[in-house]
């Protein structure tokens, strides 16, 4: 039996599909998100920070069970997460977004949950809450 379809959840926004974004919103959303360089992942100060971080926590430090883990996750660490403030909130008040002591080592699982509680809307969100 076929799936109900649902509305798009941008505001606004009528088309009907699987629940996730219709394709012209996805595109809109991605424009205003950026490349990864224009949002400052591949620069050399960036990857010396994702050394740096990696290095520093090779184990996830996740310890929010809630990811569905025991407390710390212990599965390999491999994306540096910028934490408790994020790269957008360090760049704008002024401070080194690629400073290793502004990040932690995360596993992709608990990264992409962390994500989406704290910048539900995305890095490009107006105003991400704060971790």
């Amino acid at each position: 039996m076929p799936r109900a379809q649902r509305t798009c959840p941008t505001p606004g926004c009528p088309t009907l599909g699987d629940g996730g974004r219709c394709g012209e919103c996805k595109s809109k959303a991605d424009a205003q998100r950026g490349t990864a360089a224009q949002r400052g992942y591949n620069s050399a100060g960036h990857q010396a920070f994702r050394r740096a971080v990696l290095t520093r926590d090779p184990i996830c430090v996740c310890e929010d069970q809630q990811h569905g883990h025991g407390a710390p996750c212990m599965n390999a660490s491999t994306v540096a997460d910028h934490y408790p403030l994020s790269r957008r909130e360090l760049a704008d008040r002024g401070l080194n977004p690629d400073d290793p002591t502004a990040g932690r080592g995360l596993c992709k699982r608990c990264h992409d949950k962390s994500t989406a509680v704290h910048q539900p809307g995305g890095w490009a969100a107006t105003q991400p809450p704060s971790r």
